[in-house]
């Protein structure tokens, strides 16, 4: 049998429910694979007290006859999401010793179905950035890095930690978040699974807001099967959040399996970047060649305001987060730097607590929302956003779902980009338009690049239709049949 840390999270409930294993042997193998891979900065908090004791409830639970959808499945929470009694610090010094008295709706129904908590991982701070290098409590390390290179690649942003978590076999699965990008970029740069589900399909009680229009929790693990039975445990109505969606959550991993024959499959013109690499046309090519070799049609669309995509991007998602984190003056919770009055302790709580991309973001949001420069930028930021959605609205009148690159490059090294924002934000010129629409999107591992790092492709589907996006998905995942793994991961034991 393979190492425990190596099971796919299907085949870890197939192991359990037969009494192959147990949740607190499958709890225990992860727990030491988290102590060996801590050079990694994955985690900002393990929980592997709280995670034996939720695994032998669970142990329990299951002689009694009772187990939910993921039963004993160990799993990482991103630190944007609340936990109850665990320290939440969204990766920010301003969060300095918070720890939530509740729970977010999306851990609270993991928790539910049975999953273990293995703890809580590293991300850019506040979620705010393409390479998980924006975090107080430092950079992940990409498991995908060359063993050669002096300087670590990085694992993509802002759910990095869950990304490389998942990666490097430190858990089965994985909560992320999507602004931006920020589940289906990192997913690409470490050859794993990543969801971005339709705006309101997971609730967003109790995650650490950045831009609440755009904000989406969603699943990462290392098959689009995995995906499809988290997001099952994941979704749902919830009264609590006043954008959640009130939609039956269907039985996403069956319905995953089936074929793609018929389906019409949009490529978008505007897609092709320019100085796009070749590798990443190549793989996008032979991601449409595997489709239509599975019975599918490809049509070539046009998304014409899709350049106008990121600059609209960087307008609303800035003048969100300026409002959003404006509640963190240092008065109720989290860091307070004291000053000589009232204003001076704001001051210094709020430039010694945000980290300077978090400083920068507010500061462009407050421009853009402030007088005289509303109309100018804000307004018409939200006119472009919805002609946005509109070429989607009209391309999904002619295809089922729409195939993309994920990213325009592999994993980069950590500092390469640092001093340069705008070639940063370039990261996510092929996921921020979906995020606009609130598309559901999906990132999978399809091929290697020349340096042997991992490369994604992206499905986009219509609102609501995450079952068709997971059906494209899968067939994709069986023709690339992506078996390579993390360097020094393989052969390795529990």
């Amino acid at each position: 049998m393979n190492a425990l840390t190596h099971l796919t999270l299907a085949q870890a409930r197939r192991l359990l429910a037969a009494g192959e294993v147990s949740a607190v042997e499958l709890t225990e193998a992860h727990l030491r694979a988290i102590e060996r891979a801590r050079h990694l900065n994955a985690f900002i908090t393990e929980t592997p007290e709280r995670a034996l004791a939720m695994a032998r409830r669970s142990d329990q639970r299951r002689r009694q006859g009772s187990q939910g959808l993921l039963e004993g499945i160990p799993i990482a929470i991103k630190d944007l999401f609340c936990t109850e009694g665990i320290r939440t610090t969204a990766a920010s010094r301003i969060l300095d010793g918070f720890i939530p008295p509740y729970e977010s709706t999306v851990t609270r129904k993991l928790w539910e179905a049975g999953a273990v908590c293995l703890g809580k991982t590293n991300l850019d701070e506040f979620a705010m950035g393409s390479a998980n290098v924006t975090s107080a409590f430092g950079p992940v390390r990409n498991p995908w890095t060359p063993p050669e290179e002096p300087v670590a690649r990085v694992p993509g942003g802002s759910s990095g930690g869950s990304a490389a978590a998942v990666a490097a076999r430190l858990c089965l699965g994985a909560t992320g978040t999507d602004t931006g990008g920020s589940i289906r970029q990192p997913a690409s740069f470490c050859g794993i699974v990543g969801l971005k589900p339709t705006y309101g399909r997971c609730s967003r009680f109790g995650i650490v807001a950045f831009a609440s229009s755009l904000d989406q929790a969603g699943p990462m693990a290392r098959t689009v099967e995995d995906c499809a039975i988290m997001l099952q445990a994941m979704a749902g109505f919830d009264p609590l959040d006043s954008t959640s969606a009130d939609l039956p959550v269907p039985d996403w991993a069956g319905d995953a399996r089936g074929e793609v024959r018929g389906l019409r499959i949009g490529v978008p013109k505007e897609y092709r970047a320019d100085g796009m690499p070749d590798e990443i046309d190549r793989l996008w090519q032979q991601g449409a060649a595997w489709l239509a070799a599975a019975g599918a049609e490809i049509r070539e669309i046009s998304l014409p305001h899709t350049r106008y995509a990121l600059p609209t991007y960087y307008i609303v998602a800035p003048a969100e987060a300026s409002s959003n984190l404006a509640r963190y003056d240092g008065m109720r919770f989290g860091l307070r730097i004291e000053g000589e009055n009232l204003v001076d302790t704001y001051e210094r709580t709020r430039g010694e607590g945000f980290g300077r991309e978090v400083r920068r973001r507010i500061l462009i949001g407050t421009y853009v929302l402030s007088a005289g420069y509303y109309d100018a930028y804000y307004l018409k930021a939200l006119k472009v956003r919805r002609k946005i959605r509109e070429d989607f609205d009209r391309a999904f009148e002619h295809v089922d779902a729409i195939l993309t690159p994920t990213a325009p490059s592999a994993a980069f090294r950590i500092g390469e980009k640092m001093d340069d924002p705008v070639a940063m934000y370039l990261n996510d010129v092929f996921t921020v338009p979906a995020s606009l629409a609130g598309l559901p999107a999906l990132s999978v591992p399809a091929g290697l690049s020349a340096e042997g790092l991992p490369l994604g492709l992206q499905v986009i589907g219509r609102p609501f239709d995450e079952t068709t996006v997971l059906r494209v998905g899968r067939a994709i995942e069986e023709a690339a049949d992506f078996r390579h793994v993390p360097h020094g991961l393989a052969g390795s034991e529990a």
